[in-house]
Formats: structure tokens, sequence, C-alpha cells
């Protein structure tokens, strides 16, 4: 296959990440330099290199107390280890034939603009001399521009399961997830949940066309399941919005806690918006900068 159309493609998501900031850490780290990365200031938490010492407080684990130091002093000392930033970024965007879907009230396919998304954030974290990959691909994680040319290509010709497969990735890992997720929460949850119980930080961006968001037909108009045979004629599709409606928020409502439950993040992006608030909205919750 030739590389013409994956070039295409990953310069326009170098290009849409070029727009923002670059990918920084969270606020005590920007001093630092560094993006998604393992350099910057000192802080606190799930990393296995021991940074300091601190008094016991409330609520505190008793597990953190390191007694060998509390024995010697008259204080009860916490041994403290330092925070490790995720130095590998896992892509992955549905090639479920679902998302080929078009509406006349978007440019581009919902295929076309999570491809985008998940190539722009990967570029964002290799100019931060990150590495990235793609959830499935053969490609070992890489940092360079020719990795994003390796992962544009496999996104085209990717097809398969419409959630990814499980797949073991280093600790501290992150990783984002671009598709509709129109999956039942039971198969989303069995795709993710393997992968946060290995502390794997990840974040779903739901990508929508402005008509599924909406239901914008009226008269009688027959809608058609895109992996079926399944047709429905409707006489007057107005009458289906509101419950529609109702169906759409009760499933993004279960998607929502399921990623809270799990410690994932959520995003919505709809395929007539630029793509560069949802980039900036992952950056701060990549960064960190969300929780604060």
């Amino acid at each position: 296959m030739s590389t013409a159309p994956a070039l295409t493609l990953a310069d326009r998501a170098a290009a849409v990440s070029r727009a923002l900031p670059p990918l920084l850490v969270e606020a005590e780290r920007i001093a630092a330099t560094v993006i998604l990365g393992e350099h910057g200031r000192k802080r606190a938490g799930p990393g296995e290199s021991f940074w300091q010492y601190r008094h016991y407080s409330f609520g505190d684990s008793t597990q953190r107390i390191d007694w060998h130091k509390s024995a010697r002093s008259s204080h009860v000392y916490i041994r403290e280890n330092e925070w490790e930033a995720a130095n590998t970024l896992w892509v992955w965007s549905s090639p479920s034939i679902s998302m080929t879907f078009k509406s006349h009230l978007a440019q581009v396919t919902k295929r076309e603009r999570a491809q985008l998304l998940a190539l722009a954030i990967a570029s964002l974290a290799v100019r931060a001399n990150e590495r990235v990959s793609a959830l499935g691909s053969p490609h070992a994680p890489d940092h360079t521009r020719a990795q994003l040319v390796k992962l544009a290509q496999w996104f085209m010709k990717a097809e398969g399961s419409t959630l990814p497969s499980f797949t073991r990735m280093p600790r501290f890992s992150g990783a984002v997830l671009v598709s509709d997720f129109f999956e039942t929460i039971d198969d989303i949850a069995r795709a993710i949940t393997p992968l946060a119980e290995t502390g794997v930080r990840g974040h779903l961006v739901q990508v929508v066309d402005p008509a599924e968001e909406t239901l914008p037909y009226a008269g009688r108009v027959e809608f058609h399941e895109m992996t079926g045979p399944l047709k429905f004629l409707s006489s007057k599709a107005e009458t289906l919005r509101e419950a529609y409606m109702q169906e759409l928020a009760g499933h993004r409502a279960a998607l929502k806690e399921l990623c809270q439950r799990i410690g994932w993040s959520f995003v919505i992006h709809r395929t007539d918006e630029p793509p560069t608030a949802t980039l900036l909205a992952l950056h701060a919750l990549i960064s960190g900068e969300a929780g604060r």
C-alpha cells in the first residue's frame, strides 16, 4: 500500500497538534519542559523509586509507615516514592463499520475524525519525546515521527474487533481510545476493565455525528442497520426524537459511570466541531490539570 495517504493523515494530525501548547504534565512539574515523560520536578505518587520521608498524618494508610525509620525517632514516618508519569502512550481508533457514518450535518466520517484525534494526541506525545504505539498494532512503542506514519498506515487498514483486545502494557502506561462506543456497556466494560486493572490510566473519547446527537429527521424516513439486515420505516421520524434522546442519554450516563468506576476519563466529540477543543481537553486530562 502506498504511504502517501498515510503521510497525509499523519501530517494533518501533526498540524492539528501544533495548534496546541506542548502536552505538559501537571502544574508543579511545568518548569521541567517535559511532556508525558519521566523528567521534571519530583512529586509523590505511585512510583517505585524512593523520594522522601514525611511525618505520618491522619488518613494515611498504616501500610505506608516505615517502621525502621520510625523506630529510630520520636515521630512516625511515611515512606514516599517518586511519582512516575506514563512513559508510553497507547492510542486506538475503532475500525467498526458504524464509524463510517456521515450525515448531511458533517463533513467527515466518524472514523476519519477518530483517526485524526488519535494521531494528533500521538503527535503531541512524540513532540514530548514520549513513546507511542497503537493497541493491536505490530509496532513497538517509539518516539519518532516515522512512528506516526506507521500508526497512520495501521489505522487505515485496521479491521476486526469493534473494541480493543487486551494488550499487556508496561506499568504506568496511558491509553486514549477513540470510538462511538455504541456497543453494549457490558461489552465495553469487558474490553477496558482488564486494562484499568493493570494500572493503565485511560481516556475514552466518544466520537459522534451531529445527527446521532439530535436525530434531526422528520417525516417518512427509513432507518437501516449498518451491521445487519434490519430496517425500520417511520412515517413520522420526529416522533422518535424524545425516546431516542433518552436512550442516548442513558447509554452515555452508563459510559461515564463505568469510566468513573475504573478511574478513567470520558470526553465527547462531535464531528461537526473542530478537533482542537477535544485535544485541549485530553491535554488537560493527561497532564493532570483537569484534576486540580
